[in-house]
């Protein structure tokens, strides 16, 4: 399984807007991705409401994992952005 923990770069957290980038781009892959914080459960990435109950605002640590690994290094490196500058 491939992981990958990285730090949430969205000004304004892992909520409305960025959820959707992020689920959309998870339901590319047939894969199942998911994303969790210290303490919490995982949920699955191509869920924007489940990732929006993740409650990660800009700065918290994300894990995402897979089996697929390019599918983590698309789902990390958006996490990563500012998804409301663009």
């Amino acid at each position: 399984m491939a992981t990958k923990t990285v730090t949430v770069g969205s000004s304004v957290g892992l909520h409305a807007r960025p959820a959707a980038i992020v689920s959309e781009a998870a339901s590319n892959y047939d894969d199942e991705i998911t994303l969790s914080v210290a303490g919490g459960d995982p949920v699955d990435a191509g869920s924007s409401l489940l990732i929006m109950t993740l409650g990660a605002s800009k700065g918290t640590e994300v894990t995402v994992e897979s089996d697929n690994a390019e599918a983590v290094d698309e789902i990390a490196a958006l996490i990563e952005k500012d998804l409301d500058a663009e």
